[in-house]
């Protein structure tokens, strides 16, 4: 079977096709966790796993698992899979190339007629974004008991709607308790998001782990007052305090060069009034690096800049630590497979480490666990410009073909 590929014009227009709900206004997408087009991009899948043979399950969380069936049915299954859903102004392949690339590999298989030992399946993981409902990953994380059931179902979003009712109103909140679902093996196939691999001119990335991650909200409460009759020495602006924040966020990284990245991705102003000073802002603060210390050291180095500029005029400052997820190693035998699967067929690759969290940071946990990144344009992700090749995407899911082969006939 060292010779057996996936379609490569099937698995360009699966994506083609699944792009087309959820549409962007710049040629991406804005398929938001539990939206209508989330429903109607889970049932296109399903249907798709139908038609191939596939029995599907969905969890109380929404997670949505497509079996093919091995020739021992007491073995856990070999899984591979994603997310579909995407940032309010996302691109065609985050998320939706891991789902699709698992579908695909499972349509190969049956062309060829190929029986594995272990059952094959794919999966589908609900709001890996977090850019609706916060924390991000929750229900991988959910599935893999970093968070309790209640929590996922409570998770709300910007309107006051939780995940548990958007789950019962588009018909996904299945009955199956998460966790309760053995995983023999887990690989994910994603985009890299970053610019790595086109740089150095490889084709595959061989994941080794994932750098660590904190997500902050921060509230800053000062004194909103009239614009024209305050003077400048008397005012309590919480924008100016958070203008310095972002500021010194910044530099935070910068400072623990050259791993380390933080971001102030959203910001409400209130009472967002041209001539009112502002009387508080809302903030949200991500930092990153993949050595754990660092990320300590950088949360205790924003809470010191945060109280430094706050302080002393009198702004009040609320920041809470929203989630934590720490630097990921992958599982040495899965990434062996990925390595040997990239040079069987010839791919150049190299070791990488995630700068983004992904489900399978969350799955290691549970089960042996390895990535395969395939480059995308300029690293450009979470932007609807973002791009990837036919030919990169079908070397990622050959890969992610003979990963999973190997996994499931030993």
């Amino acid at each position: 079977m060292k010779n057996l590929t996936v379609n490569q014009d099937r698995l360009w227009d699966s994506l083609m096709e699944m792009a087309k709900i959820g549409p962007g206004i710049a040629g991406g997408n804005c398929r938001l966790a539990l939206s209508d087009f989330d429903r109607e991009g889970r049932d296109l899948f399903v249907r798709w796993c139908q038609e191939a043979g596939c029995s599907i399950t969905v969890d109380k969380m929404g997670n949505i698992f497509a079996r093919r069936p091995g020739t021992d049915p007491s073995m856990a299954p070999v899984t591979t899979g994603s997310h579909l859903d995407t940032q309010p102004t996302g691109g065609k392949f985050d998320g939706v190339f891991g789902v699709l690339a698992g579908l695909e590999v499972i349509r190969t298989l049956n062309d060829h007629g190929v029986e594995t030992t272990a059952p094959v399946e794919v999966s589908v993981w609900t709001n890996e974004e977090g850019s609706r409902f916060a924390p991000a990953m929750v229900a991988s994380g959910v599935f893999a008991g970093v968070f309790d059931l209640d929590y996922g179902h409570s998770r709300a979003d910007i309107d006051g709607k939780t995940i548990g009712d958007e789950l019962e109103r588009i018909g996904y909140k299945g009955d199956e308790t998460p966790g309760e679902h053995p995983i023999r093996a887990f690989f994910e196939a994603h985009i890299e998001q970053g610019p790595i691999l086109e740089a150095e001119e490889k084709t595959i990335g061989v994941v080794t782990g994932a750098q660590g991650q904190r997500w902050f909200e921060a509230t800053l409460t000062g004194s909103e007052s009239h614009a024209g009759t305050t003077p400048m020495n008397r005012r309590k602006d919480a924008l100016v305090a958070a203008s310095k924040l972002v500021t010194a966020i910044n530099e935070i990284a910068l400072a623990n060069a050259p791993h380390a990245v933080t971001t102030v991705g959203m910001m409400q102003v209130s009472p967002n009034s041209r001539n009112t000073i502002p009387g508080s802002v809302f903030m949200t603060i991500d930092l990153r690096h993949p050595d754990d210390a660092t990320l300590s050291r950088m949360e205790e180095e924003l809470r010191s800049a945060c109280a430094g500029i706050c302080d002393p005029v009198g702004i009040a400052a609320e920041l809470e630590n929203i989630w934590y997820s720490p630097p990921i190693s992958f599982d040495p035998d899965c990434v062996s497979a990925v390595k040997n699967a990239a040079g069987t067929a010839g791919y150049g690759n190299m070791d990488i480490i995630s700068g983004a969290g992904h489900d399978a940071c969350y799955i290691s946990r549970v089960a042996p666990t390895a990535m395969i990144f395939v480059p995308c344009e300029d690293g450009v992700s979470h932007n609807e410009a973002e791009s990837a090749t036919p030919q990169d995407l079908a070397a990622g899911c050959n890969v992610l073909l003979h990963a999973m082969l190997e996994r499931a006939s030993a």
